[in-house]
């Protein structure tokens, strides 16, 4: 297993075994590329969901962002969500985990201001990045034939047994 550096991603994108879109060159990091922020939504704070703008979070509630990119994994690689770092030095704590393999959508992620001051999140703002990692061996079923529980998501999407 090895991570896809900048040039991996580039080329896959090209032969259209890897799906980011949009997709921007500027997004590549030189092991990922970096995912912006569509929605916001403080889910103990009534809920609304904003697409607009920018969400002042208060310190100590959490909050779900979904991606502007929309991505499509192939069969050989899963992904790794990782908080900037610019947010963790703001404090905030991120709940992320694996993109599988043969997922396709969009992402949803949690957060965490664990700081005391208001965080401000701007929709468009560069929030994790994801790592793309190659499998040694091909699995047995793709993400949509086990469970494929959030396959095809757009916008920020509940837990199933929070809907």
């Amino acid at each position: 297993m090895g991570v896809l550096s900048d040039r991996d991603i580039a080329q896959r994108m090209a032969t259209g075994s890897l799906g980011i879109a949009p997709f921007e060159p500027r997004g590549l990091t030189p092991n990922g590329y970096d995912l912006r922020v569509a929605e916001v939504m403080l889910p103990d704070e009534g809920g609304e969901v904003v697409r607009e703008g920018k969400v002042v979070v208060p310190g100590g509630a959490r909050f779900l962002v979904s991606t502007v990119e929309r991505v499509r994994m192939p069969p050989d690689v899963c992904g790794s969500l990782w908080l900037r770092s610019s947010y963790a030095r703001r404090g905030v704590f991120g709940s992320f985990g694996k993109v599988e393999a043969g997922f396709e959508g969009t992402l949803t992620v949690g957060g965490l201001n664990a700081g005391r001051a208001p965080l401000e999140v701007p929709v468009g703002d560069r929030f994790c990045q994801l790592v793309l990692e190659r499998l040694e061996t091909p699995p047995v079923a793709l993400y949509h034939e086990r469970s494929g529980h959030y396959q095809g998501q757009s916008g920020i999407t509940l837990a199933r047994d929070a809907r």
